[in-house]
C-alpha cells in the first residue's frame, strides 16, 4: 500500500496501485516509440533556427494576458490566418492546448435545443466538455454509421428540434484506426448535422500536404475540425478551424479561451514555420509510411492486424500484464508505455507503439524482436 491515512485520496491511490492502474512520471530514456513527434520535428535544427529566427526579430515569450486583453499578438492573427488558408478553412482560432480546444468546441457551440452524438472512442478532451443537464449527449458505438443515424431518427421522433453535432477522431489515438468520414458526411448531409473532426493524430501525417484525412471535406458549412500543433507539428498548442460565425461565437462565449492567458507568441511564430515545412514534407511523410508499412508485417508475424497507421496496438488485456510487459521492454532500450483503463476500454489495456521519424527501420526491427521474445 502507498498510503497508510485515513484519508479518501489514499484510498483511490492505494485502488489504483492494487489494480496496477497507478500512473507516475518518468524521464524520458531509451529509443522512442511513445512520443506523438511523428516527423520527428520537435528537437530539429529546422524549429531550433525558426526559434532564433524569432526571437531575433523580436517576438516574446510570453503574452502577457488573455487575448481579449492585451495578449493578442500579431503572430497569433498571422498563425490563424495562415493556418485557415493551409488547412483550407474560412477561420481558424488557435489554442493552448489541444484538450482545452476541444473541451471548448463542445462547451460552446452546440445550443440547448441541440443533441451531441459522439464514439465510444473519442478523446478524454471532447467528454469534458460534456454537459447533460444543459445539452443531451450521447454515446454511440465505434465508427457505426447505422447507430449514428439511428440515435438522430429516435430523437427527432422524441420531438428533437434542434441540430445534432457528431463528434470523432479521423485518426483514433489509441487504436490507430479511421473514421468513416465519407460516410459521415454523407449522413451529416442527410440530416443537416455538424461534424466535429479530431484531427490531432492525422495532422502533418495524412491528407495533401499532411491537412488531415478530413482535408477533401474543409471549408464546408458543417465542418468544425481540431488540428493539434504538438504532434506531427512537433510544437504547441491546437487549431479550431471552422466557418467564421463559430469562430465569432467562440471568441465570446468560450470560456477557456476568454479566461486563458494567450498562447506564447514564440510558440504561434514556431507554429507558423511548422506548417511550411508540413507543406513540403511529401519525402517525410513517406519515410513515416515505409515504417508503418514495415511494422505492419511485423505485427501479423506477431499474430496481431495492424493498424495502417503510425499507431499500432499490442492488446495485452490484463492491466498488470500491460505495465510488466512495457516495462520490460524499458529495460531492454526501448522507450514504450502501457496504456490502461479508463484511457482504453476494461480488458483492452495494451501497449501503443507510435511510430516516428525518431527511429528506424533497424529500431523498429529490434523492438518486435524484444516483443516477440517476452511474449512467447
Amino acid at each position: 500500500m502507498l498510503h497508510m491515512a485515513d484519508n479518501p485520496h489514499c484510498e483511490v491511490l492505494n485502488s489504483l496501485a492494487a489494480r496496477g492502474r497507478l500512473r507516475a512520471l518518468a524521464p524520458r530514456a531509451g529509443i522512442d516509440f511513445t512520443s506523438n513527434d511523428f516527423l520527428g520535428l520537435a528537437e530539429s535544427s529546422f524549429l531550433r533556427a525558426a526559434a532564433e529566427e524569432a526571437l531575433a526579430r523580436g517576438v516574446p515569450v510570453g503574452a502577457g494576458g488573455s487575448r481579449l486583453l492585451r495578449g493578442n499578438h500579431p503572430e497569433h492573427e498571422a498563425l490563424e490566418e495562415e493556418a485557415a488558408a493551409f488547412f483550407c478553412s474560412e477561420t481558424a482560432l488557435y489554442f493552448p492546448t489541444g484538450f482545452a480546444a476541444n473541451a471548448a468546441i463542445i462547451a460552446t457551440l452546440p445550443r440547448r435545443d441541440d443533441l451531441i452524438l459522439y464514439d465510444s472512442l473519442i478523446h478524454a478532451s471532447l467528454r469534458a466538455g460534456l454537459d447533460p443537464a444543459r445539452i443531451p449527449a450521447r454515446e454511440v458505438p465505434h465508427n457505426d454509421v447505422n447507430a449514428i443515424e439511428d440515435a438522430i431518427r429516435v430523437w427527432r421522433g422524441q420531438g428533437g428540434r434542434g441540430r445534432v453535432w457528431i463528434a470523432v477522431e479521423t485518426l483514433y489515438s489509441m487504436d490507430g484506426d479511421r473514421a468513416p468520414l465519407s460516410d459521415l458526411m454523407a449522413l451529416a448531409a442527410r440530416n443537416d448535422a455538424m461534424l466535429l473532426l479530431d484531427e490531432a493524430h492525422a495532422t502533418g501525417v495524412f491528407g495533401e500536404c499532411g491537412r488531415g484525412l478530413g482535408a477533401a471535406f474543409e471549408g464546408t458549412p458543417n465542418i468544425v475540425s481540431l488540428h493539434t500543433c504538438g504532434k506531427g507539428l512537433g510544437v504547441a498548442g491546437a487549431l479550431v478551424c471552422m466557418p467564421r460565425i463559430y469562430r465569432d461565437f467562440m471568441v465570446n462565449r468560450g470560456r477557456s479561451f476568454i479566461y486563458s492567458t494567450a498562447p506564447s507568441p514564440l510558440m504561434a511564430a514556431l507554429v507558423r514555420a511548422a506548417l511550411k515545412f508540413c507543406a513540403g514534407a511529401d519525402a517525410q511523410r513517406a519515410q513515416l509510411m515505409e515504417l508503418i508499412a514495415y511494422a505492419g508485417g511485423l505485427m501479423r508475424k506477431l499474430g496481431r492486424e495492424p493498424s495502417g497507421s503510425q499507431i499500432q496496438p499490442v492488446i495485452v488485456g490484463a492491466d498488470t500484464a500491460a505495465t510488466r510487459l512495457a516495462a520490460a521492454l524499458r529495460e531492454k532500450g526501448f522507450d514504450v508505455r502501457a496504456i490502461r483503463p479508463p484511457t482504453v476500454p476494461e480488458g483492452t489495456a495494451r501497449l501503443r507503439i507510435a511510430l516516428t521519424l525518431n527511429v528506424n527501420a533497424m529500431d523498429v526491427h529490434a523492438l518486435f524482436a524484444a516483443l516477440t521474445a517476452h511474449m512467447e
